[in-house]
């Protein structure tokens, strides 16, 4: 049974007025959730305060919930779209840098082949090169650092993207591009790569 199928089943019991179905799926998407709001909010517990707003909306909005979308998707928008809303009421934008985060860097697939690389140099340079990463894609607009984030860290596709972005595809692979291409111009200095080469 695939991830989705269940996540259907929990939904069609909190449906049905399950609700430890639902707290089932609040204890799998809480820290993804959290995650991706740390990306539009800054101060941990106002990110803790939305995630939980977000999820009491998605309870609320749950009957209305067709399965059209994966269950994640669906409530992924509901964050990003409460992350605004809490931002707006504040009188707020989303701030345009952040610490690095070390544990979001463990989540990449090819970072198990950077942790065996163990001289001080090499690990230097690979603290400096993940900054300039995160730092470039802390100064992306908004649209492209989440669109960047769900695909890069979540893993998300371009079609659950443009679900959660509530945006055409093509706009999806075009705010990813541009977010790369960004990436790519800020590491360009450090790993001595010419324009034409991405990386």
């Amino acid at each position: 049974m695939s991830d989705r199928e269940i996540d259907q089943q929990l939904v069609e019991k909190a449906q049905r007025g399950d609700k430890r179905a639902f707290e089932l799926l609040v204890i799998k998407y809480q820290r993804k959730l959290e995650r991706l709001l740390s990306r539009v909010i800054r101060d941990p517990g106002e990110i803790e305060d939305v995630a939980q707003e977000a999820f009491i909306k998605a309870y609320r909005a749950l009957p209305n919930f067709r399965g059209d979308s994966a269950f994640y998707t669906w409530l992924y928008r509901i964050g990003i779209n409460t992350a605004k809303n809490h931002l707006i009421a504040l009188g707020r934008r989303a701030p345009t840098s952040t610490e690095y985060h070390s544990d979001e860097a463990e989540g990449f697939e090819d970072a198990s082949g950077l942790r065996d690389i163990n001289t001080p140099e090499s690990e230097l340079a690979t603290k400096q090169i993940a900054q300039t990463v995160n730092d470039a894609i802390e100064a992306l607009p908004e649209e492209l650092r989440t669109a960047i984030t769900l695909r890069e860290i979540d893993g998300l596709s371009y079609e659950e993207i443009a679900q959660i972005m509530n945006c055409p595809i093509g706009t999806v692979r075009s705010r990813i591009f541009r977010a790369r291409e960004a990436v790519a111009e800020r590491l360009r200095p450090q790993l001595g790569t010419s324009k034409d080469q991405r990386w």
